[in-house]
């Protein structure tokens, strides 16, 4: 409870500086873009990206298909490759391959659209698979902690279960726990909800809103825009490749800079 309660706290001094338009005194970003740029051949689909996340920071990206979001996303554990430009995650220069990408994506956990689990495992398994593989954690430790996991984003019946036997809802918070299972510094989210139907989505979303409660910095790529208002310390609005403005989530919504972005929330929350 300590460490929660500390969480907390050091999640609300962030928030208080970034609403007030400060860096938090301490430290270096978490996660750091830099003049990032992505090209499949000669479409260009990132286009000089800079972004600092700050730890316990929670960031929503906005913006309309095709604008980039998920691939910037997946730049940050180098699913996806930058052709130039620079990624620091808690100041160190995003590894090319190897061992020390792998001891990266340790600290980068992500969830993805399709929940990617592996179907011939029991749920407990598959939460517990990284963690005994990657980290060597015993057989026992692993398990204990694995249904602690499960039990906090409500699905601690399901373990002996199979992914095919639980509902999208109940897989994609699999998918969490086992991402938490890494104890990971920042948690990158792509579109976590969309492939679910509309009655799962709010049980995602909980699990998504208690983990940014307790001071998980995550990144979020999202069309929830009740989400972005209600849990995000502030909006990226990314549209062609590029981010055309950043804020609150009230200055964003009422405030909308850009006659993208008013174009954007228009088509969106008019829907």
């Amino acid at each position: 409870m300590a460490e929660t309660a500390a969480a907390q706290k050091n999640a609300q001094i962030t928030r208080t500086a970034h609403s007030q338009g400060e860096e938090p005194a301490s430290a270096r970003p978490l996660v750091e873009l830099d003049h990032v740029e992505k090209w499949y051949g000669e479409l260009h689909v990132l286009r000089d990206i800079n972004l600092k996340v700050s730890k316990g920071e929670v960031v929503v990206v906005l913006g309309p298909s095709g604008s980039g979001k998920s691939t910037m996303c997946r730049t940050i554990n180098r699913l996806e490759r930058i052709d130039s430009g620079v990624i620091l995650i808690d100041g160190h220069p995003l590894p090319q391959e190897g061992r020390e990408l792998t001891r990266l994506r340790q600290k980068v956990g992500m969830v993805f659209q399709s929940y990617n689990l592996f179907a011939h495992r029991t749920i407990l398994d598959n939460v517990t698979l990284a963690p005994r593989k990657v980290l060597h954690r015993p057989k026992a430790e692993a398990e204990k902690e694995a249904r602690e996991l499960l039990s906090r984003v409500g699905v601690e019946a399901q373990a002996a279960k199979y992914p095919a036997q639980l509902s999208g809802g109940q897989q994609q918070r699999v998918a969490i726990a086992r991402a938490l299972a890494m104890h990971p510094d920042v948690l990158l989210f792509d579109e976590p909800t969309s492939a679910l139907d509309p009655e799962m989505v709010g049980e995602v979303l909980n699990v998504m809103t208690d983990l940014a409660r307790e001071g998980m910095t995550m990144i979020c790529v999202t069309h929830e825009m009740g989400f972005a208002r209600q849990v995000a310390d502030r909006i990226v609005f990314m549209a062609d490749g590029q981010i055309l403005e950043t804020g609150t989530p009230e200055q964003f919504f009422e405030h909308p800079q850009t006659d993208r972005a008013k174009d954007f929330l228009s088509k969106i929350l008019n829907h």
